[in-house]
């Protein structure tokens, strides 16, 4: 049979398949990561911070969502795990000579230069632009490109020879695995950290409280002993043959 017009429908005009899955745009996605604050959602602006988790953040964005935790923040939920200043760890980037930084035109507007990284590897030169994994070292702050800490195995930063272990590399913008790796490490950390602590804190009491037992103990020890003295069944009250003075009987005759 057909339709109006004497036309027969094809079979993909009958039939719907599912729909087509919208791709997000990776070059958009990778732009916003690498560079855009995860809490304000404004371009990234030295001082730059990463949190435990690998996320990139202005450092005074940070500042101020923990001075103003009661406002209902949309993003406050991708710093929920930062509870001080401590928890974020202020990054020591390297500047990429072919980032042209703001360029401004004719009308004098500006706007940044998102074709090209802002930074790169010290070590290797790698572009930190999302398509090559970069991790950071919370021990110092240095920022290097996962291949660099692969092919030049070392135990000390490359850019400031602070030693580090293998707990103190971050990845940075890893993917779902990276970041349930690296919330498992927080959490093992911050629980040693709070048990480290509450032994500090038992300790100084204990420390504390023994010296005034003690005192106590001399003094109440001091206090019985010069009561017993007095009574000459103790012993300190007893006199040796040789502390005990010689008495001599001496009668007078009166001539």
């Amino acid at each position: 049979m057909g339709c109006d017009g004497g036309t027969i429908p094809k079979r993909h005009e009958l039939v719907k398949g599912p729909k087509k899955v919208e791709k997000v745009d990776k070059d958009a996605e990778l732009v916003a990561l690498w560079n855009y604050c995860a809490l304000s959602q404004e371009i990234l602006r030295r001082p730059i911070v990463a949190c435990e988790l690998g996320r990139l953040y202005n450092k005074d964005a940070v500042i101020e969502f923990l001075l103003d935790k009661s406002s209902e923040k949309a993003l406050a939920k991708a710093a929920s795990h930062i509870k001080n200043i401590k928890n974020v760890t202020e990054l020591r980037l390297s500047d990429n000579p072919a980032w042209e930084g703001d360029k401004g035109n004719t009308k004098g507007d500006k706007h940044d230069d998102l074709q090209r990284a802002r930074f790169i590897c010290p070590v290797v030169g790698l572009e930190m632009n999302g398509r090559h994994r970069f991790c950071f070292l919370r021990c110092c702050g240095c920022v290097f490109s996962e291949r660099a800490l692969k092919e030049i195995r070392a135990e000390v930063c490359h850019t400031c020879g602070a030693a580090f272990q293998e707990d103190d590399v971050i990845v940075l913008n890893g993917t779902k695995e990276d970041v349930d790796t690296l919330r498992s490490r927080m959490e093992e950390r911050r629980l040693r950290a709070r048990l480290g602590k509450k032994t500090k804190k038992a300790k100084a009491a204990e420390s504390v409280s023994h010296p005034a037992a003690t005192k106590r103990s001399i003094a109440h020890s001091e206090e019985s002993e010069a009561y017993k003295s007095l009574f000459t069944t103790h012993s300190s009250a007893k006199r040796s043959k040789e502390e005990s003075a010689h008495w001599v009987t001496h009668t007078s005759y009166c001539f």
